[in-house]
């Protein structure tokens, strides 16, 4: 059985990249090395880590990928950082919660 990752990288900028591939450790490689200067991480290394999370399909894996570059950044700090309530309250109405801490 394959395993598929979706992860999410923090960019040297502070901003962040979120992508799906079926080997973790030679992805977050060629993200690190900048093979490929067209790039979004290209100009915003060294690259880091931040989550992954694995699956067995490849279309579950893809779909997941698509939510969460959808996601505004503070959602996807709530999910790098296992908050779950915030991860619940900004999957509501995020307009109305504007006064809430960017990090």
């Amino acid at each position: 059985m394959k395993n598929y990752f979706v992860y999410i990288l923090k960019c040297n900028d502070n901003s962040f990249y979120t992508g799906v591939t079926n080997n973790l450790e030679q992805r977050i490689e060629q993200h690190s090395s900048g093979i490929k200067k067209d790039s979004y991480t290209y100009k915003r290394r060294p690259v880091t880590l931040v989550w992954n999370e694995s699956f067995n399909e490849i279309g579950q894996a893809i779909l997941w990928e698509k939510k969460i570059k959808a996601w505004s950044r503070r959602k996807k700090i709530a999910l790098i950082e296992g908050n779950w309530d915030d991860l619940i309250l900004f999957s509501k109405n995020y307009t109305q919660f504007g006064n809430k801490i960017e990090k």
